[in-house]
């Protein structure tokens, strides 16, 4: 009977929380779409890209971030490569209007990504490789509303792969929703 009525107001608390963390327009999610320059100890290369990101802004400049980014793919002659990453940071951003989350804005982001990239050759298999390394992005937009908004964002992430550099500069629109 503990274990229930433990159970039961943890669920309460959380309910609660979940609604005060609603009320303030901090949470967010953001899809990207755009193109990676992928730049591979001097071969180089692009593809589609696509991000999906979601966070908490603390105040109207501040906010953590969590995100999956593909960076794209490429093939030939049976040789294949793709990557993706995954990714914790921080989020400033600064609008020109006096309220929050409306008008125009300008933004910004750091923080670390785990970038996965994935060889194979046909008929033989395919071997991964990991790394850790820091992210960069810059970005600018419009909030048509305290709940929605559009940006373009420019990102630089790098990779260590296989013994090889690897540079990724993506070029994305995005699409954010707050609640």
């Amino acid at each position: 009977m503990k274990h229930l009525l433990a159970l039961s107001l943890g669920l309460a608390l959380a309910a609660t929380s979940i609604n005060a963390f609603a009320a303030d327009n901090g949470g967010f999610v953001r899809a990207e779409i755009g193109n990676s320059k992928i730049d591979a100890g001097g071969a180089d290369g692009d593809d589609t890209s696509f991000s999906l990101r979601g966070g908490y802004f603390f105040n109207a400049n501040f906010g953590v971030e969590g995100f999956y980014t593909n960076l794209g793919e490429d093939s030939s002659d049976g040789v294949s490569a793709e990557a993706n990453a995954f990714g914790l940071g921080i989020v400033g951003k600064k609008n020109f209007s006096e309220e929050a989350h409306t008008g125009g804005f300008i933004s910004g982001r750091l923080g670390v990504s785990r970038a996965n990239t994935d060889i194979g050759v046909s008929g033989i298999g395919s071997v991964d490789d990991t790394s850790t390394q820091p992210y960069i992005g810059i970005g600018g937009g419009y909030d048509f509303s305290p709940n929605f908004g559009l940006s373009l964002n420019i990102d630089y992430m790098k990779a260590d792969a296989f013994g090889t550099d690897l540079k990724f500069t993506t070029t994305s629109l995005g699409l954010e929703y707050r609640f």
